[in-house]
């Protein structure tokens, strides 16, 4: 009888196969919940052109949100299996810091307050960024200097604010700051005429000034003069050094792939590649997928199903007219550099 009933559980085990299995722990704690749960729970703006803003068809689209796909097609081997968690600036860092999220890709600024205090770490940079102003191309203005006195909209709780009152008060300048929170909420009081500017990240102006079509964009003029200059990216958790290194490693295989010349488009080729670099990037050689608890193909699946940085770039933020200019690789004069893949 005892003879039988084992017979019986190995029966069953094998009827289970392969798909039964657990997989191995990875290391990291975020990782394995994310498995476990088979999605990547992202935060982002939803609300910002160029970075996370639904389509005609719901879908979220943007250079934030890509990146978020990349994540998930590294460490699911899916990038569809993400759910987007649109969050506020005030709302951002307790979402992560609580487990609301595995990973913050908001167009947040990085500053030694917030990883300091926050218990917070900075994964990767996908965005270098700066702050400016959005006028009335009939006001006059053409740059920060003649804003002495003037009211800027601005949204609390941002990198942005603090900007803005250095600016003003390292000239000894006035302003009326009108203090907003919401992303479209701002955007629609300054087109209300509510402000005489409108203040944040100049990537964002790009986004809000391009969909308002080209006639009615005329009507504003974005300073080319930044009144500060940072990087903005990827946050996660401290005490998951795993994880961590998933998340920037993600942003580093996007921006090797570019630099290889290596495109989603045409992956059948340099698959076949004798290029070791090229080879290790796409899990022909070597073992990289083991140091980060993931299948040695995490890049490659990231590359085919999302493309490499610059065909990110030129699918979300080429078309609001923004040049690379800082965020050109490194091989090309700018600042998104990547270690070696090896």
């Amino acid at each position: 009888m005892r003879r039988l009933c084992l017979l019986a559980l190995l029966a069953l085990g094998l009827a289970a196969g392969p798909a039964a299995a657990q997989p191995r722990p990875s290391g990291s704690a975020t990782l394995d919940a994310i498995r476990a749960r088979g999605q990547l729970l992202c935060g982002v703006s939803g609300e910002i052109a160029g970075f996370s803003l639904a389509d005609s068809r719901g879908e979220v689209q943007g250079l934030d949100a890509d990146y978020c796909r990349a994540i998930a097609a590294a460490v699911l081997g899916d990038a569809k299996r993400v759910r987007y968690v649109n969050l506020s600036a005030q709302t951002r860092f307790t979402a992560l810091q609580s487990g609301e999220i595995d990973v913050l890709i908001r167009n947040t600024g990085w500053s030694l307050t917030r990883e300091g205090n926050l218990g917070l770490l900075f994964a990767a940079t996908n965005f270098w960024d700066g702050t400016t102003f959005i006028v009335r191309a009939d006001s006059g203005v053409t740059e920060p200097g003649q804003l002495d006195g003037a009211s800027v909209c601005v949204r609390p709780g941002t990198s942005t604010e603090l900007d803005l009152a250095d600016y003003f008060r390292t000239r000894n300048m006035r302003f009326t700051p009108v203090m907003i929170g919401g992303v479209t909420e701002v955007q629609e009081a300054f087109l209300a005429g509510r402000c005489d500017a409108f203040t944040t990240d100049a990537s964002q102006l790009a986004g809000f000034r391009w969909r308002l079509g080209p006639e009615r964009a005329k009507d504003y003029r974005i300073l080319p003069q930044m009144i500060s200059t940072g990087p903005s990216g990827s946050m996660v958790r401290k005490g998951d050094d795993r994880w961590f290194d998933v998340v920037r490693w993600v942003h580093f295989a996007l921006l090797t792939a570019e630099v290889l010349e290596v495109r989603s488009t045409e992956l059948a080729r340099h698959d076949a590649s004798t290029n070791p670099d090229i080879r290790r990037l796409l899990g022909r050689e070597g073992n990289l997928g083991e140091a980060l608890g993931l299948d040695n193909r995490w890049a490659y699946e990231a590359i085919r199903q999302v493309g490499n940085y610059g065909e990110m770039w030129d699918r979300s933020i080429t078309p609001m007219g923004v040049e690379r200019g800082p965020n050109a690789l490194w091989t090309k004069g700018g600042l998104q550099f990547a270690p070696p893949m090896r």
